[in-house]
């Protein structure tokens, strides 16, 4: 991503919104996006390192890793953090929020790329982990789903992707 490219706050508001539009059960809404611009990028990769070092096993610790969350958080203009907020017991599953909470991500990314922005959601343990949702000054009832990362594309040629044939992965029923 092109970090000198700053997102317009309307374009991002308007990104937000149609995440919003998310299918929810019950209406809940579950989701909830944490958004860094500008210099609280910084304070949000610092803290993604601190938590790294206080919730990696010095045997899974790697320092690539740990200088990649950093970089990739300031080389995207915009880091969003995601969570859900859950209810043990309550009249919508935690599934249930998770996968509504996924789905509004899905419409985020989707709009993001129809306004000719890169994105990405990222999943790393320690976006994921109580310490960050902590951080985030969430309560118990919200589990941290990981960031995602928005920003126009650099000059060049797009990464390409692959997928396996669609065959492999579905199964018609009939009758």
């Amino acid at each position: 991503m092109d970090s000198s490219r700053e997102i317009s706050r309307e374009l991002l508001v308007r990104i937000l919104e149609d995440a919003h539009w998310a299918p929810t059960h019950g209406l809940t809404q579950p989701w909830r996006f944490h958004v860094f611009t500008g210099e609280a990028r910084v304070r949000l990769a610092d803290a993604m390192q601190s938590l790294y070092d206080q919730t990696t096993p010095e045997a899974d610790f790697r320092p690539d890793k740990r200088a990649k969350l950093r970089a990739g958080l300031l080389e995207s203009p915009v880091d969003i953090a995601v969570a859900a907020q859950t209810e043990s017991g309550g009249k919508v599953s935690s599934l249930d929020e998770i996968c509504a909470t996924a789905c509004a991500v899905e419409n985020l990314l989707l709009s993001a790329h129809q306004s000719g922005l890169g994105s990405f959601w990222s999943t790393p343990p320690v976006a994921c982990c109580e310490e960050f949702r902590k951080w985030l000054s969430l309560d118990s009832t919200h589990i941290a789903l990981g960031l995602i990362y928005l920003g126009y594309p650099k000059e060049g040629p797009a990464p390409r992707s692959s997928r396996v044939p669609l065959e492999e992965r579905v199964t018609f029923h009939s009758a």
